[in-house]
């Protein structure tokens, strides 16, 4: 299954909040990635018609076990290129940034490289 570049920030920003609290609410979505209601609700349809996430009577938004996955992957890309890149002297505001750009098209064998580059 492919997911588009919003999806996937979607997945990821509903992980992170999870991690941040226990239930997860479209609005939350909202106020963590600053984009309008109408937008948020519109990636919840989509990622819910996907099976990547169910939203429950209350509004509540859990990831599934394929939305799960997906999320970890896109999360762990993240963290592994914001380290590599203040590893090398980027700002750690930068390195977020760019990390947010770059982790949605990064190939494996390239991150698989820098997760070594940083082990060592």
């Amino acid at each position: 299954m492919s997911i588009h570049e919003s999806g996937e920030m979607y997945l990821e920003s509903i992980l992170v909040l999870r991690e941040k609290q226990a239930r997860v609410r479209s609005i939350d979505i909202v106020n963590q990635t600053g984009y309008s209601k109408p937008s948020i609700s519109r990636a919840v349809g989509l990622l819910r018609r996907d099976g990547l996430i169910e939203v429950d009577a209350d509004g509540y938004i859990t990831l599934t076990d394929v939305g799960e996955s997906h999320a970890k992957k896109i999360y762990e890309r993240h963290r592994v290129l914001s380290e590599y890149l203040m590893s090398i002297g980027v700002s750690e505001e930068t390195a977020l940034r760019d990390a947010c750009k770059i982790e949605h098209v990064i190939s494996d064998e390239t991150l698989s490289c820098i997760k070594k580059i940083i082990q060592k």
